[in-house]
């Protein structure tokens, strides 16, 4: 969760919101990383996680991400969700609950739902003070209103 908080960090540079997120193949080696870049690229699918699986799939050359696991500083959207299922990711652990978009588990459960062909084992809640800090501040900075 450390690289990708890191990544959330450097999202801050382009005045993105602040969400990062990493893909570690089974050994725990970095094999995919990504921030938004939906204001830098100005590019409404350029989501931490979309990013974040592009690159995986470029690295191990291959779509299907079977033995990967993601991890993102913010519960994945609806169309996160719908890509992570896509690559067939095993596992997704996220930190700070997204109350509004959610599709882990708090507004919508897509990752889950056992109508579709892929179900993805979720953890939640993983430094979820310093992932929700993180993106308060970018929120409430009077700069931004």
């Amino acid at each position: 969760m450390l690289l990708a908080l890191a990544e959330a960090r450097a999202a801050l540079i382009s005045d993105d919101v602040p969400v990062g997120a990493v893909i570690v193949d089974a050994a725990g080696t970095v094999i995919g990383r990504g921030r938004n870049e939906r204001e830098l690229h100005q590019d409404p699918t350029l989501h931490a996680e979309v990013v974040a699986i592009r690159q995986a799939a470029a690295h191990t050359g291959d779509w299907h991400l079977t033995g990967a696991t993601l991890i993102v500083t913010l519960e994945p959207c609806v169309m996160c969700a719908g890509a992570i299922l896509a690559a067939r990711l095993p596992t997704v652990v996220f930190g700070a609950w997204d109350e509004k978009a959610g599709a882990a588990g708090s507004v919508y459960d897509v990752l889950r739902d056992r109508r579709l062909n892929h179900r993805v084992e979720v953890f939640a809640g993983v430094n979820e003070t310093e992932c929700g800090a993180i993106l308060r501040a970018f929120f409430e900075d009077p700069a931004r209103r």
